[in-house]
């Protein structure tokens, strides 16, 4: 991916590196540009309290944790109807039909009135309200799925969302539990998913389509003749003829079944509240006061999972504040065309992402010493000014260098948040130069109502999560078998406070497990305190494993440190108890291995390049390097690698539906390979 323009290039060569830069830092750095207003104290991000735990400055009991948003709404229904009440007659939800076709808009009149039908329509179904029953929706991002879930707020329906990638047993298993009568699905080709094999699906009375591209449903009718197969749109009309009040819900009642990814085996459903969800969206918005983004003129794009409640609080704080959400196009391949068409203001998104772009990057840029030296200078004036808290997009840098990764991003995003897993130091200043918005890291978990801790306005380091929000308490708990401590700053990250759910449904063992007697959520995440009362992220405690000496391994923190190496895509590192060292499983950056082996005469396609010898002892040397500067101990580097040509990905089964690594997937594919990888250094 280039992000230079040929004729820049050519006119710095010709006029002269060191001159050019002469002339463009001059007209750079003595630029006068309004500085970002400090929000809170950076240098005092949260306080101690006396018993230990910590809190956002100023909300130090847990009787002033935020609760609602403004003080006045405290559930998706009043967020609904204050979004209703401010853009009534604007654009909310808007789809593309195809390529080269603008955003098609609802207006929220529009998307009221529907929901309003629908909900009434499954009332009119059986379906009751509160947690008597559920319904299950399995359906990508679209408009439709935004309409449903409105509707079934207005009649206080609960909702127990599918990931697309779950598959047939794991749905199986959660239409089961919930026991659901009811399930929405996309099309006859996602029915099928769930109707296939041998799965049991016997609490199931209905399956309606949103999509359907048949007339008749015979083939859906001969899987099972016990179920009645009905559109959407017959639904709506249902609801039409037989128009209910509406049943508000209360900020304690259940919101969602928010079923965990899977990703440690059977997924779990986190019951989620309304305040779950409210104190949230309300504690963040408090929290960056003036820059909050979520106005009127807001635009977001949805691509993100909507089962995973990041996405979801998104889209609900978006229609809280009257603003609009464009769906891709279903299609990831297509993400960046819907953006540029799009120009959303607000960009949540994943370090998976951002990491693919800024690799592509580097590995254009690296082919040219003036591409590169631009690009250094580029970024450490931008820096300089970051530093002094001047976020922008109007240097001459922009023009000269930043513009077209701007336009990637529809050259119109204020406010971008990253979540999930950590995001490197370089490729984090990257985005904040490139980009000229302001970017937030944020750390929590569904538990947590998905945010714990976010960065402020005025931050410009990396490397930690920030504070805690103002609807959190957070302390650190002793965890002796890996030497981590509370009175040395270290240990288990645990949540209290508003957005901690009451439990998993239906499995009160695995509930005891994560919540206490005191109501403290323990997260497994080990972090620690900075001086500036920041919480930095170190390990996971239930992925952590022993090595033959009695050295405690912590794999996700050696593969957050391999990542950084350029040629390495996706890495798992993995050990045995009764082995002294740890391996590894890398599925290089295939453009940037070929550009290398390219540069080094070596032959051959990227699944040939995998197989030899010479590449992978050339990225084993590479990784060991990074892991030194890194700070990893001797005993904590790899001693091998299996080169392998094929992603981890969610279609075979090695990634979860929020693109985290399954490990126990990953350790019962790789298990031949780690098992020889062990053989040969015997």
């Amino acid at each position: 991916m280039s992000i230079f323009d040929d004729k820049i290039i050519l006119a710095t060569a010709a006029a002269g590196v060191v001159g050019a830069t002469a002339l463009i830092t001059s007209s750079y750095m003595w630029s006068n540009h309004p500085k970002i207003k400090p929000i809170g104290d950076i240098s005092k991000q949260s306080v101690i309290l006396p018993d230990g735990s910590r809190a956002a400055p100023g909300h130090e009991e847990e009787e002033k944790l935020i609760k609602s948003y403004k003080g006045e709404i405290h559930t998706t229904y009043e967020c609904f109807q204050n979004g209703l009440k401010l853009s009534r007659h604007c654009p909310f939800l808007g789809e593309r039909t195809g390529p080269n076709k603008e955003y098609e808009w609802m207006t929220y009149q529009q998307v009221h009135d529907k929901a309003e039908r629908i909900g009434s329509g499954l009332l009119q179904l059986g379906i009751k309200q509160g947690s008597e029953s559920f319904i299950c929706i399995l359906c990508s991002n679209r408009p439709e799925w935004t309409i449903i879930d409105i509707g079934c707020t207005m009649y206080s329906i609960v909702m127990a969302p599918l990931y697309e990638t779950l598959g047939s047993e794991s749905s199986a298993y959660i239409i089961n539990q919930t026991e659901c009568p009811l399930i929405i699905c996309e099309d006859e080709e996602k029915a099928k998913l769930l109707l296939k094999g041998d799965n049991a699906i016997k609490s199931v009375q209905y399956i309606v389509l949103v999509k359907p591209t048949m007339t008749d449903h015979k083939e859906l009718m001969d899987l099972k003749p016990n179920i009645k197969f009905i559109t959407l749109s017959e639904v709506e009309t249902l609801g039409e003829n037989n128009p209910r009040e509406h049943i508000p819900p209360k900020p304690t009642d259940l919101f969602s079944l928010s079923y965990t990814s899977g990703s440690t085996g059977t997924p779990k459903g986190v019951m989620i509240s309304h305040e779950n969800i409210v104190s949230v969206f309300g504690a963040v918005t408090d929290m960056i006061a003036e820059y909050n983004p979520y106005t009127t003129e807001t635009v977001h794009i949805s691509y993100l999972p909507l089962p995973h409640a990041f996405e979801r609080i998104n889209l609900i704080a978006v229609y809280t504040t009257g603003g609009r959400i464009g769906f891709f196009q279903r299609d990831i391949r297509k993400l960046f065309d819907d953006i540029n068409v799009l120009k959303p203001t607000i960009f949540p998104t994943v370090p998976r992402l951002l990491n693919r772009i800024y690799d592509k990057i580097n590995a254009d840029v690296s082919k040219s010493i003036v591409k590169s030296k631009l690009l250094d200078w580029a970024l450490a004036s931008k820096t300089k000014e970051i530093k002094q808290m001047i976020v922008r997009r109007d240097s001459i840098w922009d023009r000269l260098i930043f513009k077209k990764i701007q336009e990637l991003f529809g050259g119109n995003v204020k406010f971008m948040v990253t979540g999930s897993a950590p995001l490197s130091d370089k490729v984090l200043t990257f985005f904040r130069c490139a980009l000229g918005c302001l970017i937030f890291e944020g750390y929590g978990q569904t538990e947590a109502t998905a945010v714990v801790t976010m960065t402020l306005p005025q931050e410009y380091t990396s490397g930690h999560v920030g504070g805690p929000l103002r609807s959190s308490l957070l302390k650190l708990v002793d965890v002796p078998e890996s030497e981590y401590y509370a009175k040395d700053g270290k240990g288990e990250i645990c949540v209290k406070g508003p957005s901690v759910t009451s439990g998993y449904y239906k499995l009160p063992e695995k509930t005891a497990e994560i919540l206490d007697k005191d109501g403290w959520l323990h997260t497994q995440d080990i972090g620690m305190w900075l001086p500036n009362g920041a919480l930095k992220i170190i390990d996971r405690k239930k992925n952590i494993f022993k090595l033959a000496q009695g050295e405690y391994i912590a794999p996700e923190k050696n593969e957050n440190i391999y990542s950084q190496c350029p040629l390495v895509a996706q890495i798992f590192v993995d050990g045995h108890s009764l082995q002294a060292y740890t391996v590894a499983i890398v599925v290089p950056d295939e453009e940037v291995l070929l550009s290398w082996a390219n540069s080094e005469g070596i032959k051959g396609n990227f699944a040939e390049l995998c197989a030899n010898k010479d590449v992978k002892d050339h990225i084993l040397k590479e990784m060991l390097t990074f892991g030194k500067n890194g700070g990893l101990k001797g005993f904590e580097q790899v001693k091998d690698i299996h080169l392998h040509s094929q992603p981890f990905s969610i279609e075979n089964g090695l990634l979860s539906p929020t693109l985290k690594s399954k490990r126990i997937a990953l350790r019962k594919y790789f298990a031949d390979h780690v098992t020889k990888l062990y053989e040969v250094n015997q």
